[in-house]
């Protein structure tokens, strides 16, 4: 009893400890950030799609506003790769050799899906969007003046969720690889999981059907994918833990 509580005692420092280092190279982060904001800011003011607009600041704190909400997502893409090693760190003594070298590929495997994810919204959904709702505009007549911080937050809102989303795949393969999720789980919740995918692509999208199927389609390709990943790593999982066994 006494070995259990020094136990979950040594778990909590050592959660502590991971902690502190994200939240200390969080910071360092966030001034490197401050100097990066400035010329994404600018550059995407340039734009053919902010272009079309008019783009204004209706309130003093609008550019504050702007300028640190890039700063904090710059700060977080920064440290994500950190967060996640931490992660690994904190989850690896309970992982087999094998699974430990393999799941800390996912690291470098997350940061490129995170960056794809956010580049096929802003470089194929976000002018399909915007293209769209001038058109609307224009139809209705309407002469629209965009204020710059909420330009920017919808872009944000649009392209950081895609982001998130292309990390199922990595997610689903830590979670088999831990013995949490099965392929044959995956499958049998397969239309549940179509249903909340559509339900996630109607509210990142306007009510428009060929705007909705450039989402929904990737999304239930995503899925699919992140199918057949976990059956390979279901499989090393099985194969891990046999040669584990033998050993001892």
């Amino acid at each position: 009893m006494n070995d259990k509580q020094m136990s979950v005692l040594e778990h909590i420092e050592e959660l502590r400890k991971r902690l502190i280092i994200i939240v200390v190279f969080f910071f360092v982060a966030v001034i490197a950030s401050f100097f990066l904001a400035k010329p994404i800011i600018v550059y995407l003011q340039h734009t053919n799609e902010a272009e079309q607009f008019a783009l204004n600041s209706f309130r003093p704190m609008d550019p504050l506003m702007v300028y640190m909400q890039f700063a904090f997502v710059i700060a977080i893409v920064l440290t994500s790769p950190v967060i996640l090693y931490q992660l690994w760190a904190f989850v690896s003594p309970g992982l087999y050799e094998t699974e430990r070298r393999v799941t800390l590929s996912y690291i470098p495997i997350s940061l490129g899906l995170f960056l794809l994810g956010i580049a096929f919204s802003y470089f194929i959904l976000f002018p399909f969007v915007i293209d769209f709702m001038v058109r609307l505009s224009n139809d209705l007549e309407i002469n629209q003046v965009i204020g710059i911080n909420e330009y920017f937050r919808f872009l944000l809102q649009l392209t950081i969720p895609f982001g998130l989303l292309f990390q199922l795949p990595v997610v689903v393969m830590f979670l088999t690889r831990l013995g949490l999720v099965t392929p044959m789980f995956l499958v049998k919740i397969r239309k549940y999981a179509y249903f909340v995918l559509l339900v996630i692509a109607a509210f990142i999208t306007p009510p428009e059907l060929v705007s909705h199927l450039m989402v929904t389609v990737p999304l239930f390709i995503l899925y699919e994918v992140s199918i057949v990943i976990s059956r390979f790593a279901y499989r090393k999982a099985q194969i891990a833990q046999m040669k584990e066994a033998n050993q001892e």
